[in-house]
């Protein structure tokens, strides 16, 4: 019988919370700046992951903007606050399976209707994908954005 008490003894503690803080996929990830103003409704509607090691859900973008074009990777960079890799991507490039057709659907109809893909490293297996277009009429960026895991 002491036997199946130090067992369930020893099950009991394996199972106990250790108060140890829980490590998400978003704990490697770097703070990007994403909003800083009104999203518009059509990017709001969007339900969609983006997939990748960690699915995670598109999230709107929607920063102030008075450039005349969409910035560069260079701009973007200093727009979304972070001193990191970025490139930019056609949407082709981006989605050349039509994965996301609704995400790019989305972003057109929120602006100028040309839409840039942004990767933002975070290291050398995390990035966030920022697909965007510009809204000169309320002089912001506006678009979605997702986590990703690339190992």
């Amino acid at each position: 019988m002491s036997s199946d008490d130090a067992y369930s003894s020893f099950l009991d503690q394996a199972n106990q919370d250790t108060g140890a803080s829980k490590t998400s996929a978003h704990s490697s990830f770097a703070t990007t700046k994403a909003v800083d103003t009104d999203v518009p409704a059509p990017l709001q509607q969007v339900e969609l992951y983006y997939r990748s090691e960690v699915d995670e859900p598109f999230e709107p973008v929607s920063l102030k903007w008075n450039g005349k074009n969409t910035p560069s990777a260079d701009e973007f960079k200093d727009l979304v606050g972070h001193d990191s890799d970025i490139s930019t991507l056609s949407p082709k490039e981006f989605d050349p399976h039509g994965h996301y057709k609704a995400v790019l659907e989305a972003v057109e109809r929120s602006g100028d209707g040309k839409v840039k893909v942004f990767r933002v490293g975070h290291g050398t297996t995390r990035a966030e994908y920022y697909v965007v277009t510009q809204d000169q009429e309320g002089k912001r960026i506006v678009g979605l954005k997702a986590k990703a895991v690339e190992s």
